[in-house]
């Protein structure tokens, strides 16, 4: 049996919680969840049976904290979200996505080799995404280009595009 671990830090954003996955034989945990305050459909405290561990989260605590001083553009970590097939394939696909650069769902569907016509059920995935900022669904528009819906508010979504553009911070 798997131990979930957890640590928080604070961000330009709040204070985001992050838990994650130990390996059997311990050592630095996988990355499971990235969650920012207020987020839709998460998690705003560690579950009863999550341990506090800061040391087995502390690769992604610094990789976020470089991403948020405009020192990291990409993230390398081991991750461990949890979901169906289908969302894991459209998550993957977010990883596809440059820094600084924005996509459709529409094309997002078809960098995860969806039909076009999927296009609601690749919302709805990126909606589910677990890893806040580490896979950027937040590069994700809407079809005609504006802001669309972000799990943890349309103003987060704006000021991480305007992080990645260099106007923010």
């Amino acid at each position: 049996m798997s131990t979930t671990v957890y640590t928080t830090m604070e961000s330009p954003f709040g204070r985001l919680l992050l838990s994650g996955v130990l390996p059997e034989g311990g050592g630095a945990a996988a990355l499971a969840t990235v969650t920012a305050p207020g987020q839709k459909y998460a998690l705003s405290e560690p579950a009863d049976d999550w341990v506090l561990d800061p040391e087995a989260l502390a690769e992604p605590v610094a990789q976020l904290t470089a991403y948020f001083a405009g020192e990291r553009t990409s993230f390398d970590l081991p991750l461990a979200p949890v979901g169906t097939e289908f969302r894991r394939r459209i998550w993957a696909a977010l990883d596809e996505i440059p820094y600084g650069e924005t996509v459709t769902y529409g094309q997002l569907a078809d960098l995860a080799g969806e039909s076009p016509r999927a296009v609601r059920a690749v919302g709805g995935a990126v909606g589910a995404n677990p890893l806040l900022i580490v896979r950027p669904c937040h590069r994700v528009m809407g079809a005609n280009g504006s802001l669309t819906g972000f799990a943890a508010g349309v103003d987060c979504k704006r000021r991480l595009l305007e992080l990645e553009s260099g106007t923010l911070f």
